[in-house]
Order: structure tokens, then sequence, then C-alpha cells
């Protein structure tokens, strides 16, 4: 008697991204590599923003080396979700990745958070991407190549620095700032 089975899935480096339709459903993946262009297809993403023991919070500066918005300051941690990879499992994933640090008590703070933005080279981001916070758990040891400084800072600074210049931060950070009822606490 002769069984057949299924080939395993090949074991691939690359990372993909979940592309979304305009209602939000998933409609297939690319490759993170490819999809960030001045075309880039409307994906799922997400954006953590940490604090420490103090209640501060953590902003980082993005590396140099970036795709996208090189050198801007931005909240803790973003990333992509692989396909059928839970939200929280990647974010998790992620923080320990870009920051080198687990977390605790990781809440979903906006859900329904969406944007499109271009940066000045052109490159477009297009994302779903519910917002979550963290605290940390352990002292941060940066990739270098994710970011290149980063400051803790009370709630009430940060909010009056992303109101007194928008510019010098992420778009994403920027919305967020206004939504975050963790900021918009400290107005």
């Amino acid at each position: 008697m002769t069984t057949t089975r299924e080939a395993p899935e090949p074991v691939t480096d690359v990372e993909l991204v979940v592309l979304l339709d305009e209602g939000g459903s998933p409609i297939g993946t690319a490759p993170k590599a490819d999809v960030h262009t001045d075309a880039t297809p409307f994906h799922l993403a997400f954006s953590c923003h940490l604090l420490d023991d103090e209640g501060r919070m953590l902003v980082t500066r993005r590396a140099l080396g970036k795709r996208a918005w090189p050198g801007v300051w931005t909240n803790a941690c973003c990333g992509h979700p692989a396909p059928g990879e839970h939200m929280e499992t990647a974010v998790q994933r992620r923080v320990r990745q870009e920051l080198g640090v687990d977390i605790t008590a990781l809440e979903l703070a906006l859900p329904d958070f969406e944007y499109r933005a271009v940066d000045a080279s052109g490159i477009v981001e297009h994302e779903r991407c519910p917002v979550y916070i963290a605290r940390v758990d352990g002292e941060l040891r940066p990739d270098p190549d994710e970011t290149v400084e980063w400051q803790w800072v009370e709630p009430e600074r940060l909010l009056a620095g992303v109101r007194a210049t928008p510019w010098a931060f992420s778009p994403w950070l920027v919305l967020q700032a206004e939504q975050l009822p963790l900021l918009a606490g400290a107005a």
C-alpha cells in the first residue's frame, strides 16, 4: 500500500507582511523587503509604546540606514505580524528583536488605528496598525540597525514636544499622540 503525504512548507528566511483589502481583511502576503515603495499597498502592522517603572515613555530614533523615515524620532517599536502570527506574539517578538528586552502588561490601546504617510524620499507607509502599550522587563539592548538613540520621557513632555515640533517625529507617533489615552491624560 502506498501513502502520500503533503510536502512540508518550505523553510524561508523571507519576512512576509499581510496585505489587506480596503476593509482590513487579509488578501495575501508580500515580502517585507519589497512592499515599502512609493506605491506601498495597505498592510497589517503594529506600534508599541513602552513604559518604565517610573511611568516614563520610551522614544527611539530610527537607524540612519532604515529605508523609510531614517533618523526620525518615533515610538518604542513598530513591526509587522507574520502571516498567521498572533498580534501580541508579534509585538513581543519584535520588541525583543529591536530593543533586546522583554515586555510585560501588554495592552491594546488603539485597536483601529490606520494611517497613510509619505516620507521625504517618497516611500509610503499605508497600514492598519493597532497600537499597544507595555512595560519593559529588563535593560534595553537596542539593535543598532533598528535604533540609533533612545530616551525615556514623561508623557506630558512627549506630548508637548510632539505638538510643538510634529515634523521632528514619525507621522504615526504624531497621530497616535492625540489618540492615546495615556498621552491625552497628560494634556
